[in-house]
């Protein structure tokens, strides 16, 4: 009896929020710069940034920043670990744009692979975020702490063996997060993109197309459907260090140079 009381008050649940359920469509603008730069065989660098902007690109959503460093494992999987901090745009009731912070770490399990020419990546990104309140219409010395567990699946699709011809790029990424102040929402947001990839240069490449962002907000009973258009940007600089590669002859005959 006292299981059927449970599913009773969890479908009666589930019916009230659906019936109260809203959904605000917007338009975004997504742009970053991603680099990972390789300092040793093993080891490298990461860092990115990112500008998103709502109302296409009227008004800020946010600015991020965020560096790391990156193992790699084998030649298929690596693990990462890092910080990033976010200035959020918010609209209250006194101010038409208030800036609050959210400082945030995180570790990362990267797998990458083929299913014939078709390039496979899995990742799994954890984070634990603190995100700056607002309490009175104003930014306050209190923070919500969340922990946040993102599944990306990705697609790379080849049309030419030539490079530098735009690939297909299919993803999609599952937002779950937890905490105390975390329960109408488990469920953060999904994020379903398809567009290119294009190589630029041998370090340099950068993905351009459409994501459809399905985010759910902390009432549990309000979503934000956002049409995005996404611009990001790869930046794979080598910076090991280079053996020298100059022969006994080579060097003779630069001093014949230097001697004329």
């Amino acid at each position: 009896m006292k299981s059927f009381r449970l599913i009773f008050t969890f479908l009666l649940f589930s019916f009230v929020s659906q019936a109260q359920k809203t959904v605000q469509t917007q338009s975004h603008f997504w742009w970053s710069i991603n680099t990972t730069a390789q300092v040793s065989n093993k080891w490298s660098i990461i860092a990115d940034a990112h500008i998103r902007r709502t109302n296409f690109m009227a008004n800020n959503s946010f600015y991020f920043l965020r560096a790391g460093a990156l193992y790699n494992v084998n030649k298929n999987f690596s693990v990462a670990a890092g910080y990033g901090h976010m200035w959020l745009a918010n609209k209250t009731a006194t101010a038409p744009e208030l800036f609050t912070n959210e400082e945030r770490i995180y570790q990362q399990f990267q797998l990458t692979g083929a299913i014939g020419k078709v390039s496979t990546l899995n990742r799994l990104r954890v984070e634990e975020r603190w995100v700056q309140k607002i309490v009175n219409n104003e930014v306050s010395d209190s923070h919500r702490y969340t922990t946040r567990f993102r599944y990306l699946y990705s697609l790379n699709i080849p049309v030419s063996k030539n490079k530098y011809i735009p690939s297909i790029n299919l993803a999609d990424e599952l937002l779950m997060q937890i905490g105390k102040d975390i329960i109408y929402n488990p469920f953060d947001q999904n994020r379903l993109f398809t567009g290119i990839k294009q190589q630029v240069t041998p370090s340099l490449s950068f993905d351009f197309g459409y994501m459809l962002v399905y985010q759910q907000k902390l009432s549990g009973s309000q979503y934000v459907k956002a049409n995005t258009l996404r611009w990001y940007f790869y930046w794979k600089p080598d910076l090991r260090k280079k053996k020298k590669t100059h022969t006994a002859a080579s060097q003779l005959s630069q001093s014949s140079f230097d001697d004329i």
